[in-house]
């Protein structure tokens, strides 16, 4: 046994010894939690940090960094309009198991340009590159035209995003993006990946969580309404009465 643990431990260290450490990334977030309140009209997230090289020493040919953002997946289900008998009616539907509530990439250069489609497909680079696993009976024609049109309707809104370009990268050291968060941002947890690409190939990756919550009066009428159901519709609709009411007196007194 005494012979066994000096072997061991020249097994762990013969790799840095050989100047074959594998590079890691170190990341920080300009916050960790997100409050949307009354006057919130989006925010902007920061993602920074710094590549740690073998021995300090950057190669000679610059690295990539890809930062993905994403929210948490929810089921959705897309529905196209059909006119029948002149009145527009909902009619084929695909639904899609796992959907981001929000999807940002920024990278030093164009997905494509970064790595082949499997290794972009593998981590989810790029909004050609989610998985919404759609399920559905339509044909792969119709899932792609579905899938197409809910992408393009985040896209609008603000909740899918991608900036080739987006990262700043100083003395192939440093690194920093910024992510535009809107206003429509939906609640919960989010993830910031970061990924190290070199020739194609991605060499270290790294996730830093944060939160985006709601904070006063816009937290406790969210609280209430997933905590308290039944009171709270019954007090939605008591108020909706009493606001009936007040706006017919008004319009008598006129």
């Amino acid at each position: 046994m005494r012979r066994i643990l000096p072997l061991l431990q020249w097994l762990l260290l013969w790799p840095l010894l050989a100047g074959a450490a594998p590079i890691g990334l170190i990341t920080q977030l300009s916050q960790a939690r997100i409050d949307i309140n009354t006057t919130f009209r989006g925010a902007e997230l920061l993602v920074f940090g710094a590549i740690q090289y073998p021995r300090g020493q950057a190669p000679d040919d610059p690295p990539d960094i890809a930062v993905v953002v994403r929210g948490p997946a929810a089921p959705v289900t897309v529905r196209r309009k059909e006119r029948i008998a002149g009145i527009w009616v909902n009619a084929q539907a695909v639904r899609f198991e796992s959907v981001p509530g929000f999807y940002a990439v920024a990278a030093t250069r164009p997905v494509a340009e970064l790595a082949d489609e499997r290794t972009t497909a593998i981590y989810e680079i790029g909004i050609r590159n989610l998985q919404l696993s759609p399920v559905s009976a339509a044909g792969d024609a119709t899932t792609r035209t579905f899938e197409a049109g809910l992408v393009a309707a985040r896209e609008r809104a603000g909740l899918f995003a991608e900036r080739p370009g987006g990262v700043e990268l100083t003395r192939d050291v440093l690194y920093a993006a910024r992510i535009a968060l809107p206003a429509a941002v939906p609640v919960g947890e989010y993830a910031a990946e970061i990924h190290l690409i070199r020739k194609g190939r991605v060499l270290a990756s790294t996730s830093a969580p944060f939160v985006i919550d709601k904070s006063g009066f816009e937290r406790w009428v969210y609280v209430n309404a997933q905590e308290h159901s039944l009171a709270y519709g019954l007090s939605a609709v008591a108020a909706a009465l009493m606001a009936g009411v007040l706006a017919a007196a008004v319009t008598r007194r006129r």
